[in-house]
């Protein structure tokens, strides 16, 4: 190749074949310029992306959307401007535990806090008894301070001597099967206990207002002696018709447990009413 006036000229052999080596230079010089176009231009773009987060973000902490401005800081309430302390009080116990409820025993164990009335209705009401699906006819009743005479046998000085106050009886009857009670008034739980436990010969029965004279005679009848508190109880049970009173008598024995049973519970009764009062409850 050579060179004239008017640019290089190429000499027949020189014309057939290019500079290969100079071509991929220049084609080696225009990749890495594009390439280095590229990285800049994603440079710059990662750039403006961040601008573009960046300015967002200052603009939502900076403003409220369409409610307004957030409030800062310097705008709450101080301290002092919220409430101190619940409007409601704190709960409060007391260290000092409610006395426990008056023992009905204690009523009906002596005379002092027994100030009940004693009568013959107050232990023996109405005219008849039911006991679950049995019923008893009241029958003759009788009140006496003179406690000796409603007695047989050794039963009379043995109330006496522990000081026997009055004595109320009362008379159920069924089915030609008559029981009379006695209801033995002591002044103290002591005296009942010690008549009941030393209890000798029984209590005398009572007949009148429908029912005939029984266990008397010689007849034999079955004969009972409980206390509770102040008042000791016994029964005298049997058939009117005279007859003898054996072990087998369940039909006897279930009448005189019945009795003793119910005038248990009047004398339970009698105390849990008076205890009732006492703690200003009412009576059940």
């Amino acid at each position: 190749m050579s060179f004239g006036q008017g640019g290089p000229s190429w000499g027949p052999e020189e014309s057939r074949t290019p500079d290969w080596a100079a071509l991929a230079e220049a084609s080696a010089a225009r990749g890495r310029r594009k390439k280095w176009l590229m990285i800049g231009g994603g440079a710059l773009a990662t750039a403006a992306v961040a601008a573009i987060v960046a300015t967002a973000v200052i603009t939502t902490d900076g403003g409220g959307g369409a409610s307004g401005p957030d409030k800062t800081a310097s705008e709450l309430p101080a301290p002092a401007d919220l409430p101190s302390e619940a409007s409601a009080p704190d709960p409060s116990f007391s260290s000092v535990a409610p006395p426990p409820p008056p023992d009905p025993k204690d009523y009906i164990a002596d005379e002092k806090k027994d100030r009940a009335p004693v009568t013959v209705d107050a232990f023996f009401p109405g005219r008849k008894l039911t006991m679950g699906d049995r019923v008893y006819a009241k029958g003759a009743t009788a009140r006496t301070s003179d406690c000796a005479t409603t007695t047989q046998g050794a039963l009379g000085s043995i109330l006496a001597n522990n000081g026997c106050d009055q004595v109320i009886r009362a008379t159920y009857g069924k089915d030609g099967i008559a029981v009379t009670v006695g209801l033995a008034v002591f002044g103290t739980e002591a005296e009942a206990r010690k008549a009941a436990e030393q209890a000798s010969g029984g209590m005398a029965s009572l007949s009148g207002s429908g029912v005939p004279t029984f266990c008397r005679g010689g007849s034999v009848c079955r004969r009972t002696a409980n206390s509770y508190g102040r008042y000791a109880y016994f029964t005298v049970g049997g058939y009117t018709s005279g007859k003898n009173v054996t072990t087998a008598a369940k039909d006897v024995y279930k009448v005189g447990d019945d009795l003793t049973d119910f005038t248990f519970r009047q004398i339970r009764h009698r105390g849990e009413v008076q205890a009732s009062a006492a703690a200003g409850l009412p009576v059940g």
